[in-house]
């Protein structure tokens, strides 16, 4: 520190100058931004083990469809869109949102969808029943581009009581329905692994433990008897299946030749479904939601219509929805597990989409 005196009237007056100190150098900043990188990563690691606890009421928020903006009674939209797998996913959340308001006086269920697990599509299907049951209140079924098998089935909810005559599914011109069955995909995979010299040297407790193994190469009589039993669980399983639709389509159960030809499988076209019963009328989501307020009593001017979408955290919100997908082990074994599907595809039975 250096000092110097300045004479200024009667007496010198002392000025002291300071030379600047030294700052943190380069590798002090570098420091300081590593911890600020280090803090921003921890923080959003600890959002993402913790955001459940922030979401609160908030997780499945509602938007504004159409209607009066300003109307107390509401008319909710709730979507089934995509592949159905577990079942207890978005739709669910969807379902429980529409018990808890007291607003909603009718529901339009928006079905796109090609269907999916059994266990799911039976699971949405009791929830949306147990729903109509608990709020007494009508539901009428909107059908996107596709609503097989899965689909199908989940629309199945819209039927029953006092509104059996009603026109309760609608499907728009070019909707393709139907699909009505169970398949458990299967392939044999034996001559490849000759090929490639494997051979599958699994140990399990008596041969059937392998039923349905696509590598485990079985005597004639054994794979006979695997086919029996898997076409037994198939049986069964439709025949679960063709009495729910005959229970939401109760003319269906009075005309046994159109049973032969809906119970085929086939896909319909939206003519061929209503030509067939499947369906009660052409049109849009517009006319579905239409004839719930119809069927709930309400006012068409004094009516709020709603629909539900999946909320974004606030990291994808930030940084963009890119991300790599996640897979592991728990994954490939799932894949691989024997699985019966209500499900309209040319695909083989992996679960490879989003859960609804």
């Amino acid at each position: 520190m250096s000092q110097s005196s300045i004479p200024i009237g009667p007496g010198p007056l002392r000025v002291v100058v300071e030379e600047p100190r030294r700052g943190l150098g380069r590798f002090g900043r570098r420091l300081l931004w590593m911890a600020l990188i280090i803090s921003i990563l921890i923080n959003f690691s600890l959002f993402g083990v913790y955001q459940s606890y922030f979401q609160g009421d908030n997780e499945v928020p509602e938007r504004y469809h159409s209607g009066n903006k300003q109307a107390t009674d509401k008319v909710a939209i709730v979507s089934v869109e995509g592949t159905i797998m577990a079942g207890e996913g978005f739709v669910k959340k969807q379902i429980d949102s529409v018990l808890k308001d007291e607003r909603v006086k009718a529901v339009v269920l928006r079905v796109d969808s090609p269907g999916g697990t059994v266990t799911g599509s039976d699971y949405i299907y009791h929830h949306l029943k147990e729903m109509v049951a608990k709020k007494k209140i009508p539901l009428v079924v909107s059908m996107g581009s596709i609503a097989a098998s899965g689909g199908y089935y989940v629309s199945m909810a819209a039927s029953g009581g006092s509104l059996d005559d009603d026109k309760l599914i609608f499907a728009e011109p070019t909707t393709w329905t139907g699909s009505i069955g169970v398949i458990i995909p299967h392939y044999d995979l034996t001559g490849l692994l000759e090929k490639l010299a494997i051979q599958d040297d699994s140990i399990a407790s008596a041969p059937l433990k392998q039923m349905g193994s696509p590598t485990a190469k079985q005597p004639p009589a054994i794979r006979e008897e695997e086919r029996k039993i898997l076409q037994t669980l198939v049986s069964d399983t439709f025949d679960g299946f063709k009495e729910i639709v005959l229970d939401g389509r109760p003319k269906l159960r009075e005309d046994p030749d159109k049973q032969k030809v809906v119970f085929t499988g086939q896909i319909f076209t939206a003519k061929q479904a209503k030509r067939d019963g499947l369906v009660d009328e052409l049109g849009f989501i517009e006319d579905a939601i239409d004839q719930a307020i119809k069927l709930a009593k309400l006012d068409k001017d004094e009516v709020r219509v709603v629909k539900y979408h999946k909320p974004k955290s606030a990291f994808l919100e930030a940084f963009g929805e890119s991300r790599a997908s996640h897979f592991d082990l728990s994954s490939l074994l799932d894949m691989t597990a024997p699985r019966a599907y209500y499900l309209c595809t040319w695909l083989p039975g992996l679960d490879l989409s989003s859960k609804p």
